[in-house]
């Protein structure tokens, strides 16, 4: 049997790097997983690459935009009534913003609160009463190394990501009597479809990052998304059962 046999898990930015590469790897774990991502298109490309890749693979496509509050109630709905029961929640959708907080404008910081931040709140207070119901339920959320070590000209993307640490314990705490784990994942350097494309405008290539010695973190190299997507997979399944209100870091020794 799989780790996740038996369990429903949804995903949010499920077709991105990470999202998609967690969403295969549950699949090959025995779960049922729902993909929900703003990019229709891309949406069913990935969902097409796991059902190719895992046998009997059985994926949910919800297109959504899950910085829109309404939206979350119609997710969870579409995932109850397509996949019978849901057992994992992983929050991983995320957009980023390049102004400095001195120039930081009002459209600017509700646009990324709504999606990487309150997306995650939206959806883990209508997932609870499926995840409470489950008996075993599990919520991921997927933040950054850069809630703790934030950086210049990126100050909404890491406010929101250090957010995401506090609201993670907090519903911890509030969720424990009901048997719902909630933990954190903080993945450092990770080669994405995103940071391939940069790379590509930059006149570089996926095999020169692949490559490439860097001085981000200890290992000297950029991770590939399979490898945070397994620290993800084992904090939803029952192997972590005695895990909760906890931050995994996932960053190859990032330095500070």
């Amino acid at each position: 049997m799989g780790r996740l046999e038996g369990k429903v898990a949804l995903i949010t930015g499920g077709a991105g790097g990470i999202g998609a590469a967690t969403a295969q790897l549950f699949c090959e774990e025995g779960a049922a997983v729902a993909l929900v991502d703003l990019e229709g298109p891309a949406l069913g490309e990935a969902a097409a690459r796991i059902r190719g890749q895992v046998a009997g693979a059985q994926v949910l496509e919800i297109a959504a935009d899950v910085g829109n509050e309404p939206a979350a109630a119609d997710i969870v709905a579409r995932v109850l009534a397509g996949l019978g029961a849901l057992d994992v929640l992983v929050n991983l959708a995320g957009i980023r913003s390049y102004e400095p907080l001195a120039e930081a404008k009002a459209q600017t910081w509700q646009k990324i609160l709504a999606v990487n931040l309150l997306s995650y709140a939206y959806l883990a207070r209508e997932a609870l009463p499926a995840l409470r119901q489950s008996g075993r339920g599990a919520i991921v959320n997927v933040s950054s190394t850069h809630a703790v070590n934030p950086r210049v000209g990126m100050g909404q993307y890491d406010v929101t990501k250090a957010g995401i640490l506090s609201m993670t314990r907090t519903l911890a705490f509030e969720e424990a009597p009901n048997r719902v784990r909630v933990n954190a994942v903080c993945p450092g350097l990770t080669l994405t479809p995103f940071h391939v494309r940069r790379a590509m405008q930059a006149g570089r290539t996926e095999n020169d990052l692949r490559t490439e010695q860097v001085d981000h973190n200890l290992q000297r190299r950029w991770a590939d998304a399979r490898e945070v997507a397994f620290p993800i997979l084992w904090l939803a399944s029952d192997e972590a059962s005695f895990v909760t209100a906890s931050t995994v870091m996932v960053d190859g020794g990032t330095r500070v």
